[in-house]
């Protein structure tokens, strides 16, 4: 094989860097050879020959890892803002997505994500504030103490901390975090669906 440019390597690593930081993703073979005024075909071999190097991650047609960018994955995840849910009684909610968020792997993991905005007053003490945008991750399963979005037996959805089965009863209890102003406060319910658990919160400023 003809040993390949060390300078066009840079050049293709530094334009891969620069174009992730501007779109937060990868650019393909095609966008990198028409800014370095080369063919896709050229680049994939560049890129092959990189990945043998160890100056990036090229699988499967993609660049999935760039070392000079703090040796992170290149990982963004677009998030659904999908509208708002309260943070008190339950009430009926019909999904809608309003925007999407790019959001950083490296920060908030991997998964299945979407974005809630809180409404109300009863999950200040878990730093659940009115307004605040809540990042929820898609899951079927939850523990005791986890902050979920469940859909109950009545189609209403809720934002509450999940605090597991009534011994008594056997209804599945729902908290309220909120002493000063529910104090002791849940709700019984029979059964519930769960839409996702609480896995940051995003506030703003002043």
């Amino acid at each position: 094989m003809r040993s390949k440019n060390p300078e066009l390597m840079g050049q293709i690593s530094r334009y891969i860097g620069e174009y992730f930081r501007d779109h937060h993703h990868a650019p393909t073979t095609r966008e990198i050879g028409a800014a370095l005024g080369r063919s896709a075909a050229c680049i994939y071999q560049y890129l092959v020959e990189m990945d043998r190097k160890g100056m990036l991650t090229y699988q499967d047609g993609k660049i999935m890892n760039l070392p000079k960018i703090n040796k992170t994955t290149l990982g963004y995840f677009s998030a659904p803002l999908v509208g708002s849910i309260r943070c008190g009684d339950p009430e009926s909610q019909e999904e809608e997505v309003e925007l999407y968020i790019s959001l950083p792997e490296v920060i908030f993991g991997q998964g299945e994500f979407y974005l809630l905005r809180a409404t109300g007053d009863s999950m200040e003490d878990a730093g659940i504030g009115d307004g605040d945008l809540i990042l929820i991750r898609k899951q079927t399963e939850c523990k005791p103490g986890d902050i979920i979005v469940a859909l109950d037996e009545n189609e209403e959805n809720t934002l509450k901390r999940y605090a597991g089965l009534d011994e008594k009863n056997g209804k599945i209890v729902l908290e309220y975090a909120n002493e000063k102003v529910y104090p002791g406060k849940r709700i019984l319910v029979d059964r519930l669906s769960l839409q996702g658990v609480a896995k940051s919160v995003i506030k703003g400023l002043g």
